[in-house]
């Protein structure tokens, strides 16, 4: 049966400030959600900010939101915070240790922004320490996402999902009639190659990948924005947030990307959340749930789309969505192979390595020598960890055969 990741009416209205904590501070997503807090000052206190190496973009943004702490994943650019926050009265920190000690300092909200499978532990450790979770780090839930919502509903808190399109159905599930859902759909623009043929696609440049029609975004996210692996990858999420089957899970490609999700109910009711394509829209519904929050964002002009279509996903084109449910129904194991084999791939791609359509392939591939070796999925973050390595490593010797053949 499906269910909502955080029901309505759960958490009563804070009377003061939220305190939060940004993890991944100058990313995409981090931005985001750094200017929803400085057009709302008063409504948000900054804990502690985070990020991978760039200390001097960190310590402007800690410094910005007035942060207690700016802690740099990377030990080598600790020298560099302590510079750049002098005279802030900022504390600063360094490590990977340092970021999950971070995350687990006392917050009403952390902001999961950090990509790939270091946001586990800290994300993990935010969740044990009782705050509630705005989630924007899809390995939490594609690699462990079992792990994540039993840790969730242990502590008693809430998984506020930040992607546009589960945070779309988010708002459009009506938490007292979960059982009456028929299905959840997902939307997709189809990337920068939804009307190419399969040859236009085999000679695709990286820079002709990264080139997508609608949103801003990270390279990595772009190149699988133009696989539809993201929307894959978003399908097991969304199995994870609102328990649902795979068969209850359908992407329909929207090049318009007006209508973000939608929840199709027992009596044909549709329920769709519709917006501009603009991240600070569900980052603010995050921050601000169950309230809203007044954000200066673009306003859906509908008069201006003038028309919304819908397709089907061409699986013949684009088999990284058709792995995604693959992997799905075989289970947690598969899943968490299917992001690191995938996160292999497109890094092949994005350095010249192997071609576009071979991203697929090594996806193919790393599933197939994990199912071989009967790996299984492990209960702690270092057994995921440790399978992610492994499927990282079966999917590196994938590509290292298409180089040749391609050579």
């Amino acid at each position: 049966m499906v269910s909502t990741p955080a029901p309505r009416g759960a958490r009563a209205a804070r009377s003061g400030p939220r305190r939060i904590t940004l993890l991944g501070a100058t990313g995409s997503i981090g931005r985001s959600a750094a200017d929803i807090v400085q057009q709302q000052p008063e409504r948000f206190v900054v804990e502690a900010v985070t990020a991978n190496g760039n200390a001097e973009a960190l310590a402007e943004t800690a410094k910005s939101l007035g942060a207690r702490l700016a802690v740099v994943a990377d030990p080598a650019a600790y020298d560099d915070l302590v510079a750049a926050l002098a005279g802030s009265g900022i504390e600063a920190a360094a490590g990977a240790a340092a970021v999950v000690e971070a995350a687990a300092r006392p917050a009403d909200l952390v902001v999961a922004g950090l990509v790939g499978s270091i946001g586990l532990a800290p994300t993990l450790a935010a969740i044990e320490a009782g705050a509630d979770i705005a989630l924007a780090n899809k390995e939490c839930l594609v690699c462990a996402g079992g792990l994540f919502l039993a840790a969730a509903e242990r502590a008693g808190v809430h998984i506020l999902p930040v992607d546009s399109e589960h945070n779309a159905v988010f708002q459009a599930l009506d938490a007292e009639n979960c059982g009456a859902v028929e299905r959840i759909v997902l939307t997709a623009s189809g990337g920068p190659f939804r009307t190419w043929t399969h040859e236009q696609m085999r000679r695709a440049t990286a820079a002709e990948a990264l080139r997508h029609p609608n949103w801003s975004m990270g390279r990595k996210i772009s190149i699988d924005s133009a696989t539809l692996m993201n929307k894959g990858l978003e399908v097991i999420e969304a199995h994870h947030l609102f328990a649902a089957p795979a068969e209850q899970l359908e992407v329909l490609v929207h090049p318009q990307s007006v209508v973000h999700g939608m929840v199709v109910y027992a009596d044909g009711s549709v329920v769709a959340q519709l917006g501009a394509a603009d991240m600070r829209i569900p980052i603010a519904h995050c921050l601000a749930w169950p309230e809203r929050v007044a954000v200066a964002t673009p306003r859906l002009d509908l008069t201006a789309v003038g028309t919304l279509t819908f397709e089907k996903p061409d699986s013949d084109r684009f088999p990284s969505l058709a792995l995604a449910y693959e992997a799905l129904r075989a289970g947690d194991w598969a899943t968490t192979v299917l992001n690191a084999a995938n996160e292999v791939a497109v890094e092949a791609f994005l350095d010249g390595a192997i071609g576009f359509l071979d991203i697929a392939s090594v996806v193919r591939d790393g599933l197939d020598r994990a199912a071989g070796a009967r790996v299984e999925n492990g209960a702690t973050i270092a057994d995921t960890l440790a399978l992610d390595a492994a499927a990282r490593r079966y999917a590196a010797e994938a590509a290292r055969r298409r180089t040749v053949l391609v050579g």
